[in-house]
């Protein structure tokens, strides 16, 4: 089932594109990992997000009922036809993941989203899946291994990619893929990163603007104390006080708090 990927590069003109982080997957046994793991049933509607030259897409195609794979480098798209054009199941979208409507390509919430995306697009692909009318009930990624880790983090580690992430699921580290599962090898190993979702957020929906708007700004200046980086907001006096209401000592740092303790703040702010 392996695909020749230096070949079909150089059979189609075609060179891996740095800006858009194009490091294809080319290890089949690391491939059927990330399907297994992302628990791909017969009956499933997946969503992948850049597959690229369909290394990754073929074995979905194998596993699941519907593959909905979006791809963005226009480039590709004869490569990634030609690679799938006996997997009648697979629907091909030129676009922008950012800028999909899902509910066009999705009738109902559930399905499984599968993606080997870059650092840079990691937060903004989250929220963008899991703020949308139609939720996904899983989020299988492959990301750099430090991402991964980040995701996954806890006080006193957490960031603003955690909170992102634990505000809506429940992620877990399941496999680690080496540099040379990829072509062409990347600096740093990827990791998959498994994220299982929430019905409902960890906090109050109405609050999540909210709750985005100060966790950036706690991040913006994290080696700074609380109370002075949301004095951004209301000004160092004011944000000691808040902070003090939902029973934060003023001094401590963002990425010592909980998610709960996130939730306190939002209640006393609002």
């Amino acid at each position: 089932m392996s695909l020749n990927i230096p070949q079909l590069l150089r059979t189609h003109g075609l060179r891996p594109d740095k800006r858009l982080g194009q490091n294809f997957l080319v290890d089949d046994s690391h491939l059927e990992r990330i399907v297994e793991a992302a628990g791909v049933q017969p009956g499933d509607e997946v969503l992948e997000v850049g597959p690229g030259l369909g290394s990754l897409t073929r074995h979905l195609a194998a596993a699941a009922q519907r593959v909905v794979a979006v791809e963005l480098d226009s480039d590709l798209l004869p490569a990634l036809r030609s690679v799938l054009a006996d997997r009648p199941n697979v629907e091909i979208v030129h676009a922008d993941i950012l800028k999909v409507n899902l509910s066009q390509h999705f009738s109902q919430p559930g399905f499984l989203v599968v993606a080997n995306i870059p650092y840079y697009l990691t937060s903004n692909l989250i929220r963008h899946l899991l703020e949308g009318a139609l939720r996904p009930a899983r989020l299988a990624l492959t990301v750099q291994k430090e991402v991964a880790q980040r995701a996954c983090a806890g006080p006193p580690e957490m960031s603003l990619l955690s909170l992102s992430v634990q505000l809506y699921g429940r992620p877990q580290l399941v496999h680690h893929i080496p540099a040379g599962a990829f072509y062409p090898a990347p600096k740093v190993d990827s990791a998959l990163l498994l994220i299982d979702l929430f019905e409902e957020p960890a906090l109050p929906v109405e609050s999540v603007d909210v709750f985005f708007k100060l966790a950036k700004a706690a991040f913006a200046q994290k080696r700074k104390t609380l109370a002075n980086s949301l004095g951004a907001l209301w000004g160092k006096a004011e944000s000691a006080a808040r902070l003090q209401a939902a029973g934060i000592d003023p001094r401590r740092r963002p990425q010592t708090l909980s998610l709960t303790e996130w939730g306190a703040l939002l209640e006393a702010v609002s």
